[in-house]
C-alpha cells in the first residue's frame, strides 16, 4: 500500500511539473487564415537599436530582414521567406509555421543546410493582427534584461 501511495504522489508531482510546450497547444486557425498571403517586413525595431546588434533566426543581422518578403499558406502551414536587402547576403528558405491559441507564432526553417542546427524552431509572439498588417515579437536577452524585437509585417 505504501508503494502505491508513493507511486501516486510521484505521478502527480511529475505531471504537475510538466512544462507547457508551444507546440502542445491547439491552433488558432482564425489568426492563421488572417495571416495567409504575401507580406513584407517594413521595419525591425528594438530599444537601443544603435547600440546592440541582433542576429535574427540565427541567419543575419535583424536589419537585413527589413524589406524581406514572406509567404504564409494557412491550409498546410507551409511558406517561405526571402532576404533581399542590397546591403546583405541574399537568402531564401522554405518554412513551416503555425499559431497556437496562446498567440505564439511557431516557425521552423526547412533549409537543408540549417536543419541540423535548427531542431526546435523559433517561437515569437503575434500582435496587432489586422487585414493589412501584424507584428511578430521576439524576446531576447540583452545584458540580463528581456528586450523585445518587433518585426512589422505589411500585406503586399
Amino acid at each position: 500500500m505504501k508503494k502505491f501511495v508513493l507511486f501516486c504522489a510521484l505521478s502527480v508531482l511529475i505531471l504537475s511539473c510538466k512544462s507547457k510546450s508551444a507546440t502542445a497547444t491547439k491552433l488558432d486557425s482564425k489568426t492563421q487564415v488572417a495571416m495567409k498571403g504575401n507580406w513584407t517586413v517594413t521595419s525591425v525595431t528594438y530599444p537601443n537599436s544603435n547600440v546592440i546588434k541582433v542576429t535574427s533566426f540565427d541567419l543575419a543581422d535583424s536589419k537585413c530582414f527589413v524589406g524581406s518578403t514572406w509567404k504564409f499558406i494557412s491550409n498546410n502551414n507551409k511558406g517561405n521567406f526571402s532576404l533581399n536587402s542590397p546591403s546583405c547576403t541574399a537568402y531564401s528558405t522554405p518554412i513551416t509555421w503555425f499559431i497556437n491559441k496562446d498567440g505564439q507564432f511557431v516557425m521552423k526553417i526547412l533549409d537543408a543546410a540549417k536543419a541540423k542546427k535548427v531542431k526546435d524552431g523559433y517561437v515569437l509572439r503575434v500582435a496587432n493582427v489586422t487585414d493589412n498588417s501584424f507584428q511578430l515579437i521576439d524576446q531576447i536577452d540583452v545584458v540580463g534584461k528581456a528586450t523585445d524585437v518587433v518585426y512589422q509585417f505589411n500585406r503586399n
